[in-house]
């Protein structure tokens, strides 16, 4: 799944997506709501918030490897090295 806002984009693999466990992890480690659970517990990004990232990488230390990337559009799809 990918959702793009005009300077950040996200994308977390399906598999990442469908996993209640993450996707409460990642509801709670980004300060700025990037990241909810649906009601039946999958991953939903909020895409009203997407530019609203501050590049803190949390998401990227709660998720397994490569399950979740923050892209910047802004800078040629350079992608958000993990912390």
């Amino acid at each position: 799944m990918r959702a793009d806002g005009i300077f950040i984009a996200v994308e977390v693999s399906d598999e990442a997506a469908s996993d209640a466990a993450l996707a409460a992890k990642l509801a709670e480690a980004c300060p700025v709501d990037i990241f909810a659970q649906a009601g039946s517990g999958t991953l939903e990004l909020v895409e009203r918030n997407l530019d609203e990232c501050v590049l803190c990488g949390l998401c990227l230390t709660a998720a397994p490897d490569a399950t979740v990337k923050i892209i910047k559009l802004y800078d040629g799809e350079a992608t958000l090295a993990p912390a």
